[in-house]
């Protein structure tokens, strides 16, 4: 069995897979931005069978943490594939798997065979590369958003000044603030240590309140952390899903369905570590049988930087 076979099963797999997770209708898996390399691997090569080992590993770890990082080393240098990826810090574990399968099979049909891609979900971050990018600080930025500026409010400055020092003041890779009607988040990639995860906050603050001045929400998004904040004040109010009070603690947004769809996740959450935990199974033997009966046809010729695409579909 040729090994862009593999590749095309395992797509297909994790395809098969992303609706049947998303059994919470939660809007984690609303897709902020997307990237991939411009250099491609060659098809059927150890490349490529790495990249579907890693790909169905960091969807099956989803099921039981919400981050993680794979190294998958082959015969060269050029054959070695990292990924991770990261849930949002409130996400429950299954809206977690939900969202990181989501994720992959977005990056698998966004960047066939490229060396490296990137996608950013409302709720999960994944990456994959050939270079080394596990646990190096990285403040570039990827995207910003700002909302229309409604002209200098005092009270609308003051908030957001408020809730970023708040945000910026504590400690964690994930943190909350609120103040009055103003609230806002951060988080950084937790393959970062506690210094590197402050700098990029403090990064990423410094520039929403440079570049979104005056706008009732902005959201900055660099390579290894975001923070984003938004007011729900007056007629340009925004409504997040989930609102954070003064303390600094979470609340979700009341649904009348909440209570049902959480209890549907739950009753599905064993079958989906059942799926995952074939699909591991299944890459294994089929990377296996590819390698004896392709032998090392092929090697992948891959790149270093990400190009920011925007054609990712939610």
């Amino acid at each position: 069995m040729a090994r862009s076979t593999l590749h095309n099963i395992i797509t297909v797999l994790i395809i098969t897979l992303s609706p049947f997770l998303d059994v919470t209708h939660s809007t984690s898996d609303t897709v902020i931005y997307g990237g991939c390399s411009k250099i491609k691997y060659t098809p059927g090569s150890p490349y490529e069978s790495n990249l579907d080992s890693l790909l169905t590993s960091l969807a099956s770890s989803a099921t039981s943490s919400s981050y993680n990082k794979y190294t998958i080393t082959g015969p060269s240098p050029q054959d070695v594939v990292s990924g991770l990826f990261q849930c949002r810090g409130d996400l429950a574990q299954p809206d977690c798997a939900t969202c990181v399968a989501h994720s992959v099979s977005q990056l698998g049909s966004l960047c066939p065979q490229t060396c490296g891609g990137a996608a950013q979900l409302d709720g999960c971050f994944v990456k994959y590369d050939n270079t080394t990018f596990i646990g190096v600080q990285d403040k570039s930025l990827v995207m910003k958003k700002c909302a229309s500026s409604v002209g200098y409010d005092a009270n609308l400055m003051d908030g957001r000044d408020a809730v970023l020092a708040s945000v910026g003041g504590a400690t964690g890779s994930y943190r909350v603030g609120g103040s009055g009607n103003t609230q806002g988040m951060s988080q950084c990639v937790e393959d970062l240590s506690a210094s590197e995860c402050q700098d990029c906050v403090m990064e990423a603050i410094g520039r929403l309140k440079s570049d979104c001045e005056g706008a009732v929400s902005g959201e900055m998004f660099l390579a290894k952390c975001y923070a984003k904040y938004s007011s729900t004040t007056g007629d340009h109010a925004f409504k997040p899903d989930q609102e954070i009070n003064d303390s600094g603690n979470s609340n979700q947004a009341e649904s009348g369905n909440s209570d049902e769809d959480h209890s549907e996740g739950e009753q599905t959450f064993a079958i989906i570590i059942g799926i995952l935990a074939g699909v591991v199974l299944l890459v294994i033997f089929l990377t296996f049988l590819g390698r004896v009966l392709g032998g090392n046809a092929g090697e992948g010729d891959c790149g270093h930087k990400l190009e920011r695409c925007s054609d990712l579909k939610a």
